[in-house]
């Protein structure tokens, strides 16, 4: 395990050995740890229902977003996910790399710019009955709102012929945000060791025959931003577009 970033090899995450002990400590820790912090509300689980691998499509608040979800999961499914994890963030030193894979069984990408060979692999694991876990915005969201998606699990979706499942993350920003969330809203206050987080699927979409990527990928946004008008009670809840290119 010579090489990080898009580099850095995660095969060996998918075999026996790695899923055994990821499945011991996402069980024996994580989903209860999760659910202790939290007290993690979770809506919309009819919406799993595919029964091929799908695509889940979710707003990013926090670094505690990859966990809650996993928890929110139905087991077998969560047992066949894997996470497409920011290179920049989680790739680059050796041991948090190792770490990632083993814990959540993440794949690399370039959140920066198109990857096709970060795509490939992606494509490749859907393919062989993967889930994916993916966060079209980027990045967790600076400012709170939000952000414009991008067109990966669009693009994905399309070419893999399954399932987007748009997903709503209410209230991990609170939950120990300056440890984990990035928005001043969540970061400058206290470090809180208890909140709800509310994780609400939404209906399956599929690209329809003759939709553009973009047009799709616009139909997933509105699905995200729709759940989130409903989870926090407020219809006015908009996608903050300035950083939009």
């Amino acid at each position: 395990m010579g090489h990080l970033g898009l580099d850095f090899p995660t095969r060996w995450g998918r075999g026996l050995l790695a899923r055994a002990a990821r499945k011991a400590i996402q069980e024996g820790y994580v989903v209860p740890y999760m659910r202790r912090i939290s007290t993690l509300e979770v809506r919309g689980l009819e919406h799993l229902d595919s029964p091929g691998p799908v695509i889940l499509a979710a707003n990013h608040t926090s670094n505690l977003d990859t966990p809650l979800l996993l928890s929110a999961l139905p087991a077998p499914m969560r047992q066949r996910m894997v996470v497409a994890a920011a290179m920049d963030n989680f790739f680059m030193k050796r041991f948090t790399a190792f770490r990632t894979v083993l814990v959540f069984n993440a794949i690399p990408i370039d959140r920066h710019k198109v990857n096709r060979r970060s795509s490939q692999l992606a494509l490749e694991l859907i393919e062989q009955g993967w889930n994916l876990m993916i966060y079209p915005e980027g990045g967790r969201t600076p400012t709170g709102e939000m952000q414009a998606f991008k067109g990966g699990a669009a693009y994905l979706a399309e070419r893999a012929d399954v399932p987007v499942v748009p997903v709503y993350i209410q209230g991990a920003g609170e939950l120990k945000g300056p440890h984990y969330a990035k928005a001043p809203q969540y970061n400058a206050g206290p470090s809180q060791r208890h909140h709800h987080v509310v994780v609400t699927f939404g209906p399956a979409l599929r690209c329809a025959e003759g939709e553009t990527i973009r047009r799709f990928n616009a139909r997933v946004e509105e699905a995200v931003i729709s759940l989130g008008r409903i989870a926090t009670g407020d219809p006015t809840l908009q996608i903050n577009r300035a950083a939009e290119a």
